[in-house]
């Protein structure tokens, strides 16, 4: 069972598609000197607020919550069927060693993954997400 409120997980999935959106910092054809690292081009500010906000109120969650996030994560991307959530859940509370906001926001696509963990073990995202919008 999971034990978080979908209403949480559409918090972090609505913050984190904020926070992945970032914007051109410059024009690279113009300027050339992306090189062979594309992410030059991406403005990445240090004191992001959004991050903050993010990091905040994952820490908050308890470690029931924090657990079941990180199953969802799991599923959404495939690393654990939904019928396998319990598992999921005991695996990610026994490898707990590091800040759970850290390591979620680690996790390139992390809202299409946790949107898609819901889906998988059949919440609403529309609902989810609702309040949060």
């Amino acid at each position: 069972m999971l034990e978080i409120a979908p209403e949480k997980v559409g918090h972090v999935i609505v913050r984190a598609r904020a926070f992945d959106a970032k914007v051109g910092a410059w024009d690279a054809s113009e300027t050339g000197e992306t090189g062979d690292n594309p992410d030059a081009v991406l403005e990445n500010v240090g004191a992001d607020p959004m991050q903050g906000e993010l990091v905040a109120f994952i820490d908050g969650l308890n470690v029931d919550e924090q657990v079941s996030l990180v199953a969802l994560m799991w599923i959404g991307r495939g690393t654990y069927e939904a019928e396998d959530l319990d598992e999921a859940i005991e695996t990610a509370r026994s490898e707990r060693v590091n800040r759970t906001s850290a390591y979620l926001l680690g996790i390139p696509m992390l809202a299409d993954y946790l949107e898609e963990g819901l889906s998988k073990l059949g919440y609403s995202i529309e609902d989810a997400e609702g309040d949060v919008m």
